[in-house]
């Protein structure tokens, strides 16, 4: 494997494998058009990952690694107005951290290849909190120094999230490269669901069948009977070669990837937007100036910090994907793991928000409103006639 010379922050050796440049290998979008994002950003909260999930009770739950002191923590965002045609988003919500530590770290104590423990998933279902959680090292390869995710399993709450029973599953529920879970998203409390599937994607590594946090390779899909949840032999893969014609086994060996995008696809999360009809998935991993995926961890700040935003859409879980954004150089520090909130979507799908977070100032629940022009639509709708406002 060829490598890229490269120097670490104190003058160590950072070189690091040159993998083909980062050009997304899908086509474009033939139903979303064009994107118009506003021009200003709202920040709140400390932490990154946020998956997010609308509740039964009307909140957004999310939650947040890497703060507060805790590797893991529990979010609710209270909704106060739902104005996505106002100037600012200033006082349109207000969030709060409600569990400092919903799953107990020392439980783990003494595991010395766990270097932490993030948030995957966040799943409400009439009420249940299901948070999917992942335990991590920061590297084991010098030359692709990936966060590794080791193994996976799923803390449940029902009282809001202010408690969880940690012996919902065995730690090991998910290894290998089903180690971190992201469920995909309806609406309110699990409402408008295509069936009675709970459905999750789990990014890996095709050629050593592992799971990281950047820079994977393949996104896997998994469906289970919500009733079943916490059932590891209900849960099935995703395993055709086809989006034509889904196969599902029980093997998890027989899966077959749902999205590919060598070395540069993250840790997704998925939505569905019913205004439109269609799942939408944000996609980031980092790359170097040149374009070559390299992990974020590899070399210090600025140059590591560039990420690349891709945004897709499908008519089916499942696929096929279709490339509709487009950013190379996203955020002001490498931002990653873009989300859409599904409580805060226009009826007609017109309008969404999209939570991410980043390095240094981004590393908190950054906020920036967006809207779509599809197929047939004259302009972007009226609502977004502010997003390019600029003072003087």
């Amino acid at each position: 494997m060829l490598t890229k010379k490269c120097t670490g922050l104190n003058g160590e050796n950072r070189d690091y494998y040159l993998y083909p440049e980062a050009i997304p290998p899908y086509e474009a979008s033939d139903y979303i058009q064009d994107v118009l994002f506003d021009a200003y950003r709202y920040h709140s909260g400390e932490g990154d990952m946020w998956p997010i999930t609308w509740a039964q009770d009307d909140n957004l739950y999310c939650g947040a690694g890497d703060n507060k002191g805790c590797p893991m923590n529990l979010w609710r965002v209270s909704t106060l107005r739902f104005s996505p045609s106002a100037l600012t988003n200033t006082g349109q919500w207000s969030m709060d951290m409600i569990n400092p530590e919903p799953f107990p770290l020392s439980s783990l104590a003494g595991r010395g290849e766990i270097s932490g423990v993030k948030p995957a998933g966040l799943l409400d279902i009439g009420g249940v909190l299901y948070l999917s959680v992942e335990a991590q090292n920061y590297g084991d390869n010098p030359f692709f120094g990936r966060q590794h995710n080791l193994f996976g399993w799923i803390v449940c709450s029902t009282d809001g999230g202010k408690t969880f029973d940690p012996t919902a599953t065995a730690q090991d529920f998910f290894t290998g490269r089903l180690a971190s879970c992201h469920f995909l998203q309806f609406g309110r409390g699990y409402s408008g669901a295509r069936d009675g599937y709970v459905y999750a994607y789990f990014p890996c590594d095709l050629e050593d069948g592992q799971s990281y946090w950047e820079n994977n390779d393949a996104l896997l899909l998994g469906r289970v009977p919500k009733e079943k949840l916490l059932q590891r032999d209900a849960w099935e893969f995703y395993a055709s070669d086809s989006p034509d014609t889904p196969v599902w086994s029980s093997h998890e060996e027989e899966a077959k990837p749902v999205f590919v995008y060598r070395k540069m696809t993250g840790a997704n999360h998925v939505i569905y937007n019913p205004g439109i009809g269609r799942y939408l998935m944000g996609n980031y991993s980092f790359i170097d100036k040149e374009l070559h995926p390299r992990p974020i961890h590899q070399m210090g700040y600025p140059e590591s910090s560039i990420s690349q935003l891709t945004l897709y859409e499908a008519l089916e879980p499942w696929g096929p994907w279709k490339l509709f954004y487009r950013d190379d150089d996203w955020g002001t520090y490498g931002d990653y793991q873009p989300n859409f909130p599904t409580k805060w979507i226009t009826e007609n799908g017109r309008l969404l928000y999209m939570v991410s977070s980043g390095s240094w100032d981004d590393y908190n629940f950054v906020v920036q409103k967006m809207a779509i022009r599809l197929k047939g639509d004259a302009d972007f709708p009226q609502e977004s006639r502010l997003f390019r406002y600029r003072r003087g």
